[in-house]
Order: C-alpha cells, then structure tokens, then sequence
C-alpha cells in the first residue's frame, strides 16, 4: 500500500473499508464473508489468489488489500475485544500504516501490515492462526518477528 494513501486513513473509517471490502468481495465473487473467525481462512485465499494472479492494477491491488487488513482487523475488534486506533509515530514507523488495533491487554498489532505480509510471501503466517494464536499464547508475545511484531503501548 502506497504511504500517500494509507497515511490518509484513520482509526474511525477502518469498519467503513471493512464493509466495502465485503460488498466488492460477495458481489463479484460471492465469497462468504460474515466478519467470522473461520472466514479469515477465506482471507489467506484471497490475499494467496491475487498474489498468485497478479492480474489486478497497481491502484485496484492497494485499494483490495487496504479492504482485506481492514476485513481482518474487523474481526479482531467483533472477536478480540479489539479497538481500532491512530498510531503515534514510532508504531507508524514500525508497521508502516497509520491505523492498527489494540487489543484489550494493550498491545498493538496492524492487520494491514499483516495483510501485505501474506501478500509478498507464500511463506508468510495465515491471517486465520494469527488470529487464533490470541487464545493459545494468552499474551501477544512476538508470534513471528518478519511478519508481524506486537508491541506494548499505554492505553491512553
């Protein structure tokens, strides 16, 4: 995602960029997409695919995966107890967006990054075990240090 979108983004239009996400995604696709913990699976294939195809215009693919980070993230905030949140500058630097979640125990954790992520690398952690390794670790300790890294920040 370029720097000149995201820095455009904010922590109060995140859920809107969910729901367009899956309005695209169901009407030219039909995937089922129901902001459910299983249909993060559908996300990695999604994010698999276009890497895959790379047939989408530079502009069509930032616009798709903002969607999809945000799709993810919404998510978290319905499962998690997560909240949507502005970055300070060094989570800025850090993850390279503007917008991430943090979570109740008040780590934070950018879905976009993660999103993008998956997308440059077939290697690179499922969106779905991110998200349930939350209930097995107990704590967002580093759960993989080249994909996503999970800092402690104050609650304000």
């Amino acid at each position: 995602m370029n720097t000149s979108e995201t820095r455009q983004l904010c922590a109060a239009d995140m859920r809107s960029h969910a729901a367009q996400f899956i309005v695209r995604a169901t009407l030219s696709n039909g995937l089922p997409l129901a902001y459910s913990v299983a249909s993060l699976r559908t996300a990695d294939f999604v994010v698999d695919g276009l890497r895959k195809g790379g047939s989408l215009h530079p502009a069509r693919m930032e616009s798709t995966l903002l969607g999809i980070g945000a799709y993810v993230g919404e998510v978290l905030v319905r499962h998690a107890a997560a909240v949507w949140t502005d970055f300070g500058e060094s989570e800025r630097v850090q993850y390279g967006h503007p917008v991430g979640i943090r979570l109740p125990n008040g780590r934070v954790w950018s879905p976009l990054s993660a999103v993008a992520a998956r997308y440059a690398s077939p290697t690179a952690d499922s969106l779905q075990a991110f998200y349930l390794s939350l209930g097995a670790v107990g704590s967002l300790a580093r759960y993989s240090e080249d994909v996503v890294t999970c800092i402690t920040t104050p609650v304000d």
